[in-house]
């Protein structure tokens, strides 16, 4: 059962979990490779008990506890993620109630207040094993505190500059989706891609990751345009796209909105039967099947149906939809549990188990962690239909090698 702690001015905020098991949703996903949906939250979740404040009394410390070992939640619980982290929270602790569990404590602490300061708060409360945290801001200020504490981190973040010695990201990054979009599209014929991808650094990466995935199944990439978001910006690109005859696919590294203002562009040009593919930030958007010319799209993401037992049960618990990142909070518990096994009370997390070649299973499917610390997933195909998508090619159920 996870435990909740305070502690002044806010710098750790409390998240009690009921002590009464609910029905075993999680003992499906361990050991199964099945993945979930993309929806989008119908309101914004609330922390499931007020922070305690400073003039609620004196701050109560973390009891010891030398019959299970400490994980701790680092997720913003105020501020403008408090929604977000809260999903996560409430979800991790769903996660260690539908496992039954009883070796393992979660104790959530509010990255809002001070990365730094709750990572600090969690080793002396003996925590061996970060879930969190959400930003790539935040996983750089604890990163260096949990390493020299020999603490592992498996963080939320999707951005894969933070990964590695010791740190390991969940997040979706778009690698994983360029990557099985591209060979979907190959395996269907496409030979020769065109890219559309926004300046800075998701741009940068997507663009990269386009190129690679190509060269690797096999095709040629032709055509590379920039923009920066902006109407006239995104125009020009697309008119110089069209330019360039002769394409079979054009990524649209963006989100829904701007690939909806993008395709029609592409339509109207000579490679007007092209293939639009998109990215993984496409799978939060319900809307995509309102642009015509997004018809027929693909994207690689995960598939729907834990996620939307997920929101099920957390509704039920919680009177709130969660945050579609809530799943990573219900994996990551469920990644521990799993190792608890091989985890003596007391002792060092062991680290080596988390690059075990045949991965683990959750909410968000089949994922394992590369020895770069970044997740590999396993993604279903997409294509976007006029109610809204559905799955083409499903997702592998686990790794082959």
């Amino acid at each position: 059962m996870a435990e909740a702690a305070s502690r002044p001015q806010g710098l750790r905020r409390a998240v009690t979990i009921a002590s009464a098991a609910l029905a075993v949703f999680a003992g499906a996903c361990v050991g199964r490779r099945e993945p979930p949906r993309e929806q989008r939250p119908e309101a914004r979740p609330e922390p499931a008990r007020p922070v305690e404040r400073p003039d609620e009394g004196p701050p109560t410390l973390i009891p010891r506890d030398e019959a299970r070992n400490k994980v701790a939640v680092l997720v913003p619980l105020s501020g403008p993620n408090a929604g977000v982290g809260t999903s996560i929270a409430n979800a991790a602790n769903l996660a260690l109630l539908d496992s039954g569990e009883t070796s393992i404590r979660i104790t959530v602490y509010d990255t809002a207040q001070g990365a730094a300061v709750a990572a600090n708060a969690a080793l002396t409360d003996g925590n061996r094993l970060f879930l969190g945290p959400l930003t790539a801001e935040d996983v750089r200020a604890i990163a260096p505190i949990a390493r020299r504490a020999g603490v592992p981190v498996i963080a939320f973040s999707n951005d894969a500059s933070v990964a590695g010695d010791g740190t390991y990201i969940m997040g979706f990054t778009p690698d994983q989706s360029i990557e099985r979009a591209v060979r979907h599209a190959r395996d269907k014929g496409a030979v020769r891609f065109a890219g559309l991808v926004p300046d800075g650094v998701y741009g940068q990466r997507a663009s990269q990751a386009l190129i690679g995935s190509v060269e690797r199944n096999g095709g040629r990439m032709v055509a590379m345009q920039g923009f920066n978001r902006a109407p006239a910006s995104l125009g020009a690109a697309a008119r110089a796209l069209n330019a360039r005859t002769g394409f079979d696919a054009v990524v649209i590294a963006d989100s829904g909105r701007i690939a909806a203002a993008a395709a029609p562009l592409i339509r109207s040009g000579p490679s007007r039967g092209a293939h639009v593919i998109g990215t993984e930030l496409w799978s939060t958007d319900d809307t995509l099947g309102k642009s015509p010319a997004l018809r027929g799209a693909w994207f690689a993401g995960v598939a729907d149906m834990r996620f939307d037992q997920l929101v099920t049960r957390y509704r039920a618990r919680y009177r709130k939809t969660p945050y579609r990142l809530a799943s990573l909070g219900y994996d990551g518990v469920l990644l521990a549990v799993r190792i608890s096994r091989d985890w003596d009370i007391g002792a060092r997390f062991p680290e080596r188990r988390l690059t075990d070649r045949d991965g683990f299973s959750g909410v968000d499917g089949a994922f394992r962690f590369r020895r770069d610390g970044t997740a590999e997933r396993m993604m279903a195909i997409h294509a976007v239909t006029t109610g809204g998508t559905t799955i083409v090619s499903p997702a592998a159920t686990g790794f082959s090698d």
